[in-house]
């Protein structure tokens, strides 16, 4: 079974379109200005217009205050809040008594020690996220195109539901895939030319390499 695929870090209408046409499930829209795929709230709202209704529209944020969380859901109406900063429990579950919106928390992994800080959240976040710890001096908590030891994943309960992210690209999503039985992936600078930039072939790449994988019958691995 073909996982759910979302593209994130989305800023213009081509890679809209095109992530649509080839069967993404959901598309990302990241707000924090240390990001070279940062986008204003009114761009966000207009690009997701293109393809509402048929792709889930994912709203990333990194600890945004209530106001910026006002605004990003008045002017893009997402399906989604993706929360990338050190939110506690207590702060989604404000959030999604306030939004009434599904919620996915990310969490950034190293080691084994980093998968048991989902605890917490069982049960509050609607789907985890667990990309790669950044590399040393990064400013940015995700989309720095590293993975992690996805063997680790091995060791979460089967209820944990997850979206695998971290350095995934054509060449490597269906070892990924395979290694982890991943229901869902997620990929930003793995179809980029440029940090920020997305490149539709590298798109369509990604797109084809899951598509064999899943001709070949690599995706059926252990699911989580």
């Amino acid at each position: 079974m073909r996982p759910d695929i979302k593209i994130c870090g989305l800023t213009t209408p081509e890679a809209v379109d095109r992530a649509a046409e080839r069967g993404a499930s959901h598309i990302g829209f990241i707000f924090f200005e240390k990001s070279p795929r940062h986008i204003e709230p009114d761009l966000a709202g207009k690009l997701a217009d293109r393809v509402r209704g048929r792709v889930k529209t994912v709203a990333v944020t990194v600890d945004a205050d209530n106001d910026d969380l006002d605004e990003i859901i008045a002017l893009m109406r997402p399906d989604i809040l993706q929360f990338h900063g050190k939110e506690t429990p207590e702060r989604l579950l404000t959030v999604k008594a306030v939004t009434g919106l599904p919620i996915m928390k990310a969490f950034s992994v190293r080691d084994a020690d980093d998968l048991r800080r989902i605890e917490p959240y069982i049960g509050i976040a609607d789907r985890f996220l667990f990309d790669a710890k950044p590399p040393v001096g990064s400013d940015l908590p995700g989309g720095n195109g590293v993975t992690f030891d996805w063997s680790l994943l091995r060791s979460l309960d089967e209820g944990v539901d997850y979206m695998l992210s971290g350095g995934l690209n054509k060449d490597n999503i269906a070892e990924a895939l395979a290694e982890t039985g991943a229901r869902a992936v997620d990929v930003s600078s793995g179809v980029e030319s440029a940090p920020g930039v997305k490149d539709l072939q590298l798109m369509d790449e990604f797109f084809a390499a899951i598509a064999e994988a899943s001709r070949q019958g690599t995706l059926s691995g252990s699911v989580k």
